[in-house]
């Protein structure tokens, strides 16, 4: 008698990692960070050495620089004491038996002058308002909106891309398994990357070859610190979060797509519904074919997947790996809790941003819950 095998259970080459499963833990802003200086702590030790059981965690959104900082109490990568804060949680993660890699954040434009050196006005590829988008400043601020950006000067373009090669050197002395560039969710390179939000008359806007020009000189220093199969990207080609708009996600996300290629990076990580977890018209199924007919490396889905659903996918051949958010922050078992078809745990939405252990460290695995 033979028992079928769990795809999410197949162990996966991604790039120079090998990985036990298919199960990812997904970048998750929890703004935890000990302050001042944003920097990990005990509580964020514990946190990634109780999810050690994915098959990869990629460590939440790390502010490459000052200026780079758009919400209170999250963690950077641009001092020494945040460098050494990561050691710490590296360590307990690889001792646990586990990988993990750092996501390497500049917000732009969703920031605000309360989070800004020298309360400086945060920056952007254009001028615009992000209409509706807001973000915290303080443990007491409650949400506030975003004003109105600076656009980045066409001078200043290359120390953007210094930041984030600085950000990759110190992921890399702090000891990560490698690093994803976040390209998604509204913050800076998707600015640059999507029409609604780059108006730009330089090289670095208009054209689709000119709006992919910086996150691909992003992305190649990154690998030139890294080597490309210890990098990875994610985007969020559809996604409306932080007021973004592109008038053809197809044409320019297979056209990143296809650069992303040429560079070699390991993997991309696809946000496939929005940052709501809403996808009632389904996924973007023709995004999605052109980025595997451009890609040739591994494709991560991310968005409100069930289970079975990725085993679904995974099964079709539409997606190689799939992450997982909230489901961790509440299982931090998760991939042992879908191989036994075990019940979840809920989370608790008032506790994801801020605040102490509860919400945090304290939601039990299956070994600490009664039978």
């Amino acid at each position: 008698m033979t028992t079928q095998r769990d795809s999410l259970f197949e162990p996966f080459t991604l790039g120079a990692l090998e990985l036990p499963n298919r199960v990812i833990m997904s970048p998750l802003t929890r703004a935890r960070s000990s302050q001042p200086g944003d920097v990990p702590n005990d509580m964020n030790v514990e946190y990634y050495r109780q999810r050690a059981g994915a098959g990869m965690i990629i460590a939440e959104a790390t502010q490459v620089s000052p200026q780079g900082k758009g919400y209170a109490f999250t963690p950077g990568i641009h001092s020494e004491a945040q460098v050494e804060g990561w050691k710490r949680v590296i360590d307990a993660v690889h001792q646990a038996g586990g990988r993990i890699i750092l996501q390497l954040w500049h917000v732009g434009r969703i920031s605000h002058p309360a989070l800004q050196p020298d309360g400086a006005s945060p920056v952007a590829p254009s001028a615009i308002k992000p209409e509706g988008a807001k973000t915290f400043i303080s443990a007491d601020s409650g949400m506030v909106d975003i004003p109105t950006p600076r656009a980045l000067a066409l001078e200043e373009l290359p120390d953007i891309v210094e930041q984030f090669r600085q950000g990759a050197e110190n992921a890399k002395r702090a000891g990560f398994d490698g690093v994803e560039v976040h390209a998604a969710n509204g913050y800076l390179l998707d600015q640059f990357l999507k029409s609604g939000s780059n108006k730009r008359t330089d090289a670095y806007g208009g054209s689709l070859e000119n709006r992919l020009r910086l996150p691909r000189e992003v992305v190649q220093a990154v690998v030139d610190v890294w080597g490309a199969d210890r990098v990875g990207v994610r985007v969020s080609p559809t996604g409306s979060f932080n007021a973004m708009v592109d008038d053809d996600p197809v044409a320019t996300f297979g056209e990143f797509a296809r650069a992303l290629d040429g560079i070699g990076v390991a993997f991309i990580e696809l946000v496939e519904d929005s940052f709501q977890g809403n996808h009632a018209n389904g996924r973007p199924e023709t995004v999605i074919e052109a980025i595997h007919a451009a890609f040739s490396r591994a494709y991560i889905g991310n968005g409100a997947y069930s289970a079975d659903e990725a085993r679904q996918r995974i099964a079709a051949g539409k997606v190689d790996l799939v992450s997982f958010g909230r489901p961790f922050i509440a299982n931090p078992d998760l991939p042992e809790r879908f191989r036994l078809d075990a019940p979840l745990n809920d989370w608790d939405d008032s506790t994801f941003y801020g605040g102490d252990e509860r919400g945090y460290t304290d939601y039990p695995s299956l070994a600490e819950q009664p039978a």
